[in-house]
């Protein structure tokens, strides 16, 4: 009987390398640090970097495009329709909206909106954009933000 026609049968084990003991330690390091880092920064709003010509709002043609009206606060959520954490950025907006007066939900398909969303920086969904009343992006979070940061950042941009 030729090798060929041998069925197959695993050969002797062999202990593993030092070398390929420490690639392993490293790759799990690495994601490990990743996911800590991933999971730290999800969802947090962040203030948006002013610069000096964002006295004219540069993004107010594509955020009126989509639907913001000026002189109100907005939240302009990214989602996706396969995106599993859009349904609950959508729960966690509705219910900041029901709390605050004078907040308007704004949910916009990434799919028929590439366009806004490369222009406005949107890489992964859900992206929440806080915009204030002068049409400015005050505020963003990718991930599904905090319940009680929105109602912050919100009332804080109220009160100016």
């Amino acid at each position: 009987m030729s090798r060929r026609d041998r069925p197959w049968q695993p050969g002797p084990v062999q202990s593993p390398s030092p070398a390929g003991i420490l690639v392993l330690v490293a790759v799990l390091a690495a994601a490990t640090a990743f996911g800590w880092w991933r999971r730290r920064h999800d969802g947090r709003l962040r203030a948006v970097r002013k610069r000096p010509s964002d006295a004219a709002a540069p993004h107010r043609a594509t955020l009126t495009a989509l639907g913001v009206r000026p002189g109100e606060r907005t939240l302009v959520q990214f989602s996706a329709p396969v995106c599993a954490p859009c349904r609950a950025a959508r729960r966690v907006l509705a219910d900041v909206a029901a709390r605050l007066d004078g907040v308007t939900v704004l949910e916009v398909g990434v799919d028929e909106h590439l366009d806004a969303a490369r222009e406005l920086d949107v890489w992964r969904t859900p992206t929440v954009l806080v915009v204030d009343g002068a049409g400015r992006v005050v505020r963003r979070a990718a991930g599904v933000p905090d319940r009680d940061e929105l109602i912050a950042a919100l009332t804080a941009g109220a009160a100016r």
